[in-house]
């Protein structure tokens, strides 16, 4: 669905940290949830269910149809699919996807280690909620690719994105330790105010005066991980 917009109309938006996330909410019902690295999620307020298509599928709680193209067809390959999505028609056509893993072998063996955490009794209580397949194979692309830097990034990215699914189907992962992808929290900490403390599942009771702009959402970002405020008994509000 495309919602064309009168010349002149502006969309009213707010932009928030929760947790480890940047935030941008706008008042159309869309909301970016991005980790500031390499993930970036989009979450739509209901009324949008089964009225959307494109490049993140159809909102329509069944993913056997989310490579649906251009033309309205279900296609198996995400080349077919991806193309379908092209923003020009001259833009030429991908006909390949490049393995990471090929592309840099000596990279392999150590994502595939470091990513098996998804695979192991760490995730145990999700492994029945939410396949860990998919998610394991996508932290091993990832961290295959990088290989100019922020290598862990990528690593501990995808795990995070795991960690955000299971979290949200009620299985809460404590899985960042001091030596892997570890949350300080503790720095933020100022004399006689609020206590900084890390939330691997978010926080749901936290109150807050911030003011918002006008802007009320019934879509729920309390399940971020990230540092939270615990506040003292006398001054119980953020």
């Amino acid at each position: 669905v495309v919602k064309e917009l009168e010349e002149g109309h502006n969309v009213t938006y707010l932009t928030r940290e929760v947790g480890l996330y940047l935030v941008v909410e706008a008042s159309t019902g869309i909301i970016i949830i991005w980790d500031k690295k390499t993930t970036i999620f989009i979450k739509l307020a209901p009324s949008y269910k089964g009225t959307v298509c494109g490049l993140c599928g159809n909102f329509d709680d069944r993913t056997s149809n989310d490579f649906t193209a251009r033309d309205h067809m279900v296609v198996d390959s995400e080349l077919d699919f991806g193309n379908s999505w092209k923003e020009t028609s001259t833009c030429p056509d991908v006909t390949s996807t490049p393995d990471p893993c090929l592309k840099n072998p000596h990279r392999h063996s150590w994502a595939e280690k470091q990513c098996s955490i998804i695979k192991s009794q760490v995730f145990k209580g999700c492994h029945s909620k939410v396949d860990p397949t998919v998610f394991y194979d996508a932290c091993v692309h990832d961290s295959c690719s990088c290989d100019t830097g922020g290598d862990c990034e990528c690593f501990c990215s995808a795990v995070a994105s795991y960690a955000q699914e299971c979290t949200k189907a009620g299985a809460c992962v404590f899985w960042r330790t001091p030596d892997l992808c570890p949350v300080f929290c503790d720095y933020y900490n100022p004399p006689d105010e609020c206590e900084w403390h890390y939330e691997p599942c978010g926080n749901r009771s936290l109150q807050t005066c911030r003011n918002f702009n006008g802007i009320y959402s019934n879509i729920s970002v309390s399940y971020l991980e990230g540092c939270y405020p615990r506040c003292p008994e006398d001054k119980p509000f953020y």
